[in-house]
């Protein structure tokens, strides 16, 4: 896949750090090329290279409204916001969908973090 995407880091509701999986968040309004879904993606922070998970979309298990980029970096901890970033997206993982609760939302990203991880 290799799809590349810049974007400075924003503001989000902070609910992925209440579960385990804080985000960097990028408006993905203007993504119109890439389909919502998780993805298997890599990111450059201060020349080092950081495995991650990311989801596009409206995070309908929230209730979200609008399309956000979020990025779960492995193994990082500090604060991005006001930053570029450069994110590739390496594979698609699966697609976004409504869970019924906020437990069932984190056991599925603990999966999908494990699939990440082996890109």
């Amino acid at each position: 896949m290799n799809k590349i995407i810049k974007g400075k880091v924003i503001h989000g509701a902070k609910l992925g750090r209440q579960i385990g999986f804080p985000t960097a968040n990028l408006d993905a309004s203007r993504l119109t090329d890439i389909a919502n879904g998780v993805y298997a993606a890599r990111i450059k922070i201060a020349g080092q290279n950081y495995k991650a998970m990311a989801n596009i979309g409206t995070r309908p298990s929230v209730d979200g409204q609008t399309r956000l980029l979020e990025i779960h970096i492995f193994n990082y901890r500090g604060s991005l916001y006001g930053q570029y970033v450069k994110i590739n997206l390496l594979k698609k993982i699966r697609d976004e969908h409504r869970f019924e609760n906020i437990d069932a939302l984190k056991q599925q990203l603990l999966q999908d973090a494990e699939e990440c991880k082996r890109e």
